[in-house]
């Protein structure tokens, strides 16, 4: 999933868009690296960053909803939205193929029953509070676990409504600590097989691995190609990317070795029994 961000303030500065040719340009590039879905933001959800009202962000998103199905019909279409009115809209008059909720439907009263409507893929991800207060919301006892809660109540929620089609995010970088997000991400495993629901894991180049390296966005690529090596090991289903190139090598190399068969039994162990 390449991120295409048509905001002037997202914490990433290049993956913010201006202009058609520009983003002409991004799609193309997401499209020949390999990505399958490009997901569409316009209003950024990092720390302090500027209120969009929901006309504003109608706005935004049309130039590049209408880009992406008229010249790119072959890409799925994910719209990261919060507001059930901006998710109506881009399915209904763009025919956009998914909802990405950074709230899990906690900021929008009618999102859970738009999307059961609309009835289109749902991604629901974990988040305390609001971008501006979730990071003085972390007390968890148990993380895993909570985020776990989280995710059973409210797809319960969503299934009772009619929509199965769910794909659950853990909401990395949103109300949890550095250590809260490693923490997570080994609990990732237990998420799957207790919900049996795909799961997307979104880390690229965010803070839990620039400040944990000392780096910057811009520096933190080779933190966030390993950790979604991991990632895909420990049951993820989805990257969501800025690097669209990179990930596809990572899973391409996930993929060779999970397609390979391992010895029946330990060689160096047999070659040392028999000497």
């Amino acid at each position: 999933m390449g991120i295409v961000n048509v905001t002037p303030d997202s914490f990433y500065a290049a993956s913010r868009v201006e202009g058609e040719e520009a983003l002409r340009q991004r799609l193309a590039q997401i499209r020949q690296e390999g990505a399958s879905i490009v997901d569409l933001g316009a209003y950024s959800s990092r720390s302090g960053a500027e209120v969009v009202p929901p006309e504003e962000e109608r706005e935004r998103l049309r130039p590049a909803l209408r880009l992406l199905r008229d010249e790119y019909p072959e890409l799925i279409v994910s719209v990261d939205t919060f507001r059930s009115e901006v998710a109506r809209f881009a399915v209904e008059e763009y025919g956009a193929h998914i909802i990405n909720d950074i709230s899990g439907g906690t900021l929008d009263a009618d999102m859970f029953a738009t999307v059961a409507g609309l009835q289109v893929p749902y991604i629901l991800m974990h988040m305390r509070g609001t971008p501006e207060t979730m990071q003085s919301l972390c007390d968890y006892e148990d993380v895993g676990l909570e985020v776990l809660d989280f995710f059973a109540q409210r797809s319960e929620e969503l299934r009772a409504l009619g929509l199965h089609d769910l794909i659950i995010d853990p909401g990395f970088g949103f109300a949890k600590t550095l250590e809260q997000n490693y923490q997570l991400m080994t609990y990732m495993p237990r998420l799957v097989e207790a919900l049996g629901l795909p799961l997307l894991v979104g880390i690229s180049r965010k803070s839990m691995i620039y400040r944990l390296l000392g780096t910057t966005p811009e520096g933190s690529l080779t933190g966030t190609t390993a950790l979604h090596m991991y990632a895909l090991m420990q049951g993820a289903r989805i990257l969501r990317v800025h690097d669209v190139g990179a990930a596809v090598e990572t899973l391409r190399l996930y993929q060779m070795l999970q397609a390979q068969t391992p010895p029946a039994e330990n060689p160096i162990w047999h070659y040392r029994h028999n000497h």
